[in-house]
């Protein structure tokens, strides 16, 4: 498809939610790598008058690169279904979805994925049940946010208290979940093609947002260095993960593999990060695609 056909295209990026320096980063690599193709492609800070600007400015359709609250949960997808603009990623329902880490959980055990087990605490939550049940040390996290904000490793009973309330500043959900101990291994989705994995060790306890953002001694291996037969497996649950939530166009699935071998599905990200060094870019290398051609991809299934 010639880029002339994308039209006037608004690059969403920014927004107001606590991930808005992470999306700024993304957005203005896509714009960039828009621009290098062709593309009249324009940056959008999407504030509270985004979608006046998007009908000033008479766009054909949208590149999403929004991370977190109102812009992968569902909310910018809904203004643009309004709007009549095409758009990139998954839809409505599939972000609303894919941000909710407990109905990701609810769903996903329906129809028989693995995900850690968790239970929904209360202000007034025992820890001691809690750890009884799950086992210390438990995951502490808020339902409905990304990049590891408001995630605490918690190994006793003291702890919970100070963990709880860090991740109930991000959401009025707040989950504590198994610790899986074991590998972090992500999984790129792009359209119908799931890319080669990448495999991610740190030395902090988990990959958590100074792993991501901060810290030059997270490495990321891909080929992930994985038995061919188990890299298929994991591939597979990816595309079972993500088609279960009506996800669309392009995503990552992430997950934990502990010592025995056993795969885990943790969440899906419906619009990963996008800068040079994110980690669906690298897996697009690995599979040929460079970061350009990645973006047109993405961009074209918005016609789809």
């Amino acid at each position: 498809m010639g880029t002339e056909n994308f039209g006037k295209v608004a690059v969403l990026m920014g927004g107001l939610s606590a991930e808005r320096e992470v999306s700024l980063k993304s957005g203005s690599a896509v714009l960039a790598a828009l621009k290098r193709k062709g593309v009249d492609a324009h940056g959008i800070d999407a504030g509270r008058d985004v979608l006046r600007r998007l009908e000033d400015g008479k766009f054909d359709r949208a590149f999403i690169a929004l991370h977190g609250r109102g812009g992968e949960d569902g909310v910018i997808q809904g203004a643009l279904e309004v709007l009549g603009l095409p758009y990139t990623g998954s839809g409505v329902l599939a972000s609303a979805l894919g941000m909710d880490k407990l109905r990701c959980k609810q769903l996903w055990q329906t129809v028989g994925i693995r995900t850690p087990e968790y239970y929904v605490l209360a202000p007034d939550t025992d820890p001691a049940g809690v750890g009884k049940w799950l086992g210390f040390p438990v995951v502490i996290k808020p339902s409905r946010e990304g990049s590891s904000l408001g995630i605490t490793l918690v190994a006793s009973s003291e702890q919970f208290r100070a963990a709880f309330e860090q991740a109930a500043r991000y959401d009025s959900t707040v989950l504590a979940e198994r610790y899986i101990r074991g590998q972090e291994i992500t999984a790129a989705i792009l359209e119908h093609q799931e890319l080669p994995l990448i495999r991610i060790e740190t030395p902090r306890a988990f990959y958590d947002y100074e792993a991501k953002y901060l810290r030059d001694d997270t490495r990321y291996l891909c080929p992930s260095g994985l038995a061919p037969e188990q890299e298929t497996e994991i591939r597979r649950l990816a595309r079972l993960a993500f088609d279960a939530l009506g996800c669309a166009g392009w995503g990552r699935v992430d997950f934990l593999v502990d010592e025995a071998g056993t795969a885990y599905v943790l969440e899906v990200n419906t619009v990963p990060g996008m800068t040079d060094h994110s980690l669906v870019p690298m897996a697009a290398r690995a599979a040929g695609i460079d970061f350009d051609e990645l973006v047109v991809r993405i961009l074209e299934a918005s016609f789809l």
